[in-house]
């Protein structure tokens, strides 16, 4: 890539920067805003009983973990975990919503993490009971907000399994104010077995033409691994003992299961000692048996589904809800939010909906996605501020960047039209292929791939585009429309009329929709798959296939292409040899949502607002540039100082303030201990002197110059402060030569040698560092800190890892380097070790400084005094006749004693007039009294 030239002249720079700063300006209005330092939050662990079964006797353990803002009370975010997962999965998102202002309550669902008791997939009386005690606890805390007695300001959000919880928990407890359901499903049956039917939704006789069978096809893959997450996890062994009464803990809260253990009509009954599903209860293992080793589902499997499910409470849902779903999902698609938004909205209720960029095979909502729902709920429960959430976006993926990641553009609409019915706009497109003859093989292998569970998020990369997109001769019809003219938007599910005729009474059939390029290539968007078995009453039907739901921008010159396979590896597809005949003569709908590129469209006045307000942001950043340029120009005062703080402060949002107000210097050969209890600062402190994080007041020179991010003076500092990084597959010695490398200086000045000395390695230096203790890298890491031999060295916590011996080394090692002139500040918790190595100290405290100066000085400055006597034990006697004098013990010939403001002399003639012989007098030097005293004991 070509160098491009800077401008020389400051006129030139400045102009440079303006132009900077509008870009940066501009950035900012269209992107979320950018986050900050993360702040630590405040957490309380804590194991909640709740019962194990409706009317049960026994009990269940939770853990739960409780984040808490920086003002309180607040509204209240239960955030369950999803499938496989536990608390501590949803830590990071926690922390966010912390910082943001709410109280946070996580916990380990049953069966998972630490907690006790038997998976129930979200059941009424089990999970769903747990999350209505979770609010009964919010209720009781007075750092949550209350809308009344036993009413806390309580919104949900969760994905996945947590978002079914989220939607199961607003249907049946009416003090949840707010939800936000993220990747997550309508109906388990559904979702793991598409096209299955209630009885109550088709009817048992034989239904009519173009309508599909009530068992659907089962999703084989994702079942299977979803049934693996499940099936070893838990604090305790599967096999729990039933409550007495009852099959398993919760035989009696099925409306459509076994009831009391019996096998349901069609069921596979599994043997009363067998413990195959691990923590699932007996009715979803035998559920889960019975897909799993028939292929088909029963009327009982998708009656017991649907209860657990949100299908079985978005008719009582009234709050508001933001769906979030992902356009990257073979597990859960985007039909899976559009059936729960419209029933929700068919009862009356408030809903917004997303479609995002990701889903189970693309990854979770970003950051400024997370923060959007973090404002909508927000805005849900306090009231405050606007309704971030307004009409419906999709995310549209383009083509890799660089970085091979895709680029993304949202596009808003005013309204959600739904992925079905007369409010979608659909572009009607003729398909060529005539009729076309498919088999299904012995067996049902080959099988066609259309994607993998797990590796569906790789279909971009070139080491795994292979392994998509195939679908073995003979068993695939396809159908293609003519090129594209201009770009089409396809969003949402298209359909497509099939006529199919065969000999069998049903066939089992997969339907796609490929983008096909001019050259022939083809991409299956998001792995999409829409799975059919359709009953062949006389031999034939025609049916309105809904493919799914997928976002894909269509360029000019490509083709659409139907593709209707027998069999698909993700699926449990029919194992008997059967041909099919396949037309689709009605041709392709294609779905589309018009809407406004975000950025796009805005009203002239908009666009006068904004550039007035960047030219006003440009001449202040020019304003603030010129001060900046003379507040950073090096003091030539100072040029020979190593260190000079002053006034440095960093606090962090919420609240917390890591370091207050701290001032001090370093001169050239001291070796400075920085001292304090955990979280008084210190690691912080090192942070802002390197650079790597910035302050929010005062400021650092080094040698004159003031130090920021990048600043050149950071090349005369050796650090270690954020761990070594080495890599594990090289040598001691490479690792030491690489980094010296990146620094771009000549080799003759890095000093290997007394770098390689002063680790004293020996021959270790000539191998893999994965081979190394934790002593050893820590030696490595304070010679690579030396390599080039710094004015200035910084270690944090040089000594971790490190032997007696070892030690005993370093500090040698230290005042000699310090003993050429250089300067040396350690922070370190081992106080002994600092009176012996250091020459000044910095205590701190909370942030603050306590103390500074010569360790003798700090040592001494108690009221303590030592003594040297003939007899000890006289002597002890004889201080402690003494009227104020405590403390006094004896070790050796010395004897030490507590003065409390006598004068040193009076204690001696004490000694004296008692016949004990006073060789010598002085003030006790112990740095761990001095230290303990500025600081307190509790610390």
């Amino acid at each position: 890539m070509p160098r491009i030239p800077l401008p020389h002249t400051r006129r030139g720079r400045l102009v440079t920067l303006g132009v900077v700063v509008v870009l940066l300006a501009a950035a900012g209005i269209v992107w979320a805003r950018a986050g900050n330092d993360a702040a630590p939050v405040a957490s309380q662990d804590a194991v909640l009983d709740v019962p194990a079964a409706p009317g049960a006797a026994t009990q269940v353990h939770l853990d739960t973990t409780l984040y808490l803002p920086a003002r309180t009370p607040a509204p209240a975010v239960l955030l369950p975990h999803g499938f496989g997962g536990d608390k501590t999965s949803v830590t990071g998102q926690a922390q966010e919503l912390a910082r943001r202002g709410f109280v946070v309550l996580t916990w380990s669902a049953r069966g998972f993490g630490h907690s006790t008791g038997q998976i129930g997939l979200d059941d009424p009386d089990l999970e769903v009971a747990d999350a209505a005690r979770l609010v009964d606890y919010l209720a009781k805390r007075p750092d949550v907000r209350q809308d009344g007695p036993g009413d806390p300001r309580v919104g949900v959000i969760g994905a996945s399994y947590g978002g079914a919880l989220a939607l199961l928990l607003a249907g049946t407890d009416k003090r949840v104010d707010a939800i936000s359901p993220v990747i997550t499903y309508n109906d388990l049956a559904q979702g793991l077995v598409p096209n299955a039917a209630r009885a109550d939704a088709v009817p048992a006789a034989t239904p009519a033409a173009g309508a599909f069978a009530a068992d659907g096809v089962f999703k084989r893959s994702w079942a299977g691994l979803l049934f693996s997450a499940g099936s070893g996890t838990g604090a305790e062994a599967a096999t729990e003992a039933p409550e007495p009464g009852q099959e398993s803990s919760d035989s009696s809260s099925s409306s459509g299961g076994s009831g009391g253990g019996a096998a349901a009509p069609g069921r596979v009954q599994l043997p009363p000692a067998a413990n195959v599903c691990g923590r699932f209860t007996a009715q979803i293992c035998q559920a889960y048996t019975e897909l799993a080793t028939t292929g088909r589902v029963t009327q009982a499997t998708v009656d017991l589904l649907h209860r657990v499910s949100p299908a079985s409470v978005t008719s009582k849902i009234t709050v508001p809800t933001l769906l979030v779903q992902g356009e990257n999902d073979t597990l859960f698609g985007l039909d899976q939010s559009d059936a729960t938004a419209r029933q929700i909205v068919a009862a009356g209720g408030k809903v917004q909906q997303i479609w995002y960029a990701g889903g189970h095979d693309g990854g979770q909502p970003g950051p400024q996605l997370r923060a959007k729902i973090g404002d909508w709920l927000w805005f849900q429960l306090t009231g405050e501020g606007s309704d971030p959430v307004t009409g419906f976006s999709y995310d549209v993926q383009g083509s890799l960047r660089a970085s091979g990641s895709p680029s993304v553009r949202i596009v808003t609409a005013p309204d959600y039209p739904g992925l079905t019915g007369d409010t979608t706009q659909r572009n009607p497109l003729a398909l060529r292929g005539g009729e076309q003859t498919v088999v299904n093989p012995p067996g049902g292998v080959p099988a066609a791939v259309s994607g993998i569970p797990g590796l569906n998020g790789l279909a971009g990369s070139s080491r795994v585009s292979g392994l998509f997109g195939v679908d073995p001769p003979g068993q695939s019809a396809r159908f293609t429309t003519a090129p594209v003219d201009s770009q089409l938007l396809v969003a949402g599910s298209a359909t497509v009329r099939l006529r199919i005729a065969g000999t069998a009474p049903e066939a089992v059939l997969f339907a796609k929709l490929y983008d096909v390029s001019p050259d022939g290539t083809r991409t299956l968007p998001a792995n999409q798959v829409a799975p059919i078995r359709v009953p062949l009453p006389g031999g034939a039907a025609e049916v309105t296939v809904t493919l799914a739901g997928i976002v894909r921008p269509i360029e000019s010159g490509h083709a659409l292409q139907v593709v209707v396979t027998t069999t698909d590896q993700a699926f449990a597809t029919p194992i008997a040899p059967a041909a099919y005949q396949i037309s689709a003569d009605g041709g392709l709908f294609v779905p589309v949502i018009p809407g406004t590129a975000a950025g796009s469209g805005w009203p002239l006045g908009t666009v006068l607002a904004i550039l007035g307000i960047l030219l006003v942001a440009l001449v202040v950043a020019v304003i603030a540039a010129l001060r900046r340029r003379r507040a950073h120009r090096a003091d030539p005062s100072l040029s020979d100082v190593p260190l000079v703080i002053e006034g440095l402060t960093k606090a962090y949002p919420g609240g917390l303030t890591a370091v207050r107000d701290l001032s001090f210097r370093v001169e050239p050969g001291q070796v400075l201990g920085l001292l304090g209890p955990n979280g008084a600062g210190k690691t912080t402190t090192l942070r802002m002197l390197m650079g790597l994080i910035t302050p929010t007041a005062g400021q650092i020179r080094v040698f004159g110059h003031p130090v920021s991010a990048g600043a050149p003076v950071l090349s005369r500092i050796g650090s270690f402060v954020e761990g070594s990084g080495f890599l594990p597959h090289l040598s001691g010695e490479l690792n030491l030569r690489l980094y010296w490398d990146a620094t771009g200086r000549p080799a003759e000045q890095a000093h290997f040698a007394e770098a390689l000395e002063i680790a004293g390695l020996g021959s270790a230096v000539h191998r893999k560092v994965r081979t190394y203790s934790q002593g050893m890298r820590q030696r490595l890491a304070i010679a690579q800190a030396m390599l080039g031999l710094p004015e200035l060295l910084v270690l944090d916590e040089p000594t971790n890892g490190l032997d007696p011996p070892q030690i005993h080394q370093m500090r040698e090692v230290l005042q000699r380097y310090a003993a050429t002139g250089r300067t040396v500040v350690v922070s370190s918790h081992l106080l002994a070790e600092v009176e012996q190595t250091c020459t000044h100290v910095v205590v701190m405290h909370r942030g603050a400084l306590v103390a500074s100066g010569p360790v003798g000085d700090i040592a001494a400055a108690g009221g303590e005094a030592t003594f040297r006597v003939g007899d000890p034990e006289a002597a002890a006697a004889a201080l402690r006749s003494v009227g104020g004098v405590s403390d006094v013990d004896v070790e050796g010939d010395l004897v030490h004693a507590n003065l409390d403001g006598l004068p040193r002399a009076e204690a001696v003639a004490a000694l004296v007039r008692a016949g004990v012989a006073v060789d010598q007098a002085g003030p006790r030097r112990r740095l761990e009294d001095a230290f303990l005293r500025l600081v307190g004991e509790e610390s």
